[in-house]
């Protein structure tokens, strides 16, 4: 059996989902929801988006907090530059 999408309610009454694996564990929770009917559509969304997305490494600063790919690395990167970790 392959994962599967749980619906519940959460502390503040709204719906949400999860992303359960076969032995259990919790791979993702969704954000809030109005109803059950837009928490089953945002699983729809991403069951058509999880075959085709990308993987993007997304890499934070203790200074800076954390930043998107937005273009050009400042002067700070360019010197600094490593191999990523795989």
């Amino acid at each position: 059996m392959a994962g599967q999408f749980e619906l519940f309610t959460d502390a503040e009454s709204r719906i949400r989902f999860r992303l359960v694996a076969r032995d259990g564990s919790v791979l993702a929770v969704s954000t809030p929801f109005e109803d059950k009917r837009a928490a089953a559509d945002g699983i729809r969304a991403v069951r058509e988006c999880a075959g085709t997305g990308l993987i993007k490494e997304v890499r934070s600063s203790p200074w800076a907090g954390s930043s998107r790919n937005s273009g050009s690395p400042s002067p700070a990167h360019r010197r600094h530059r490593h191999a990523p970790a795989v």
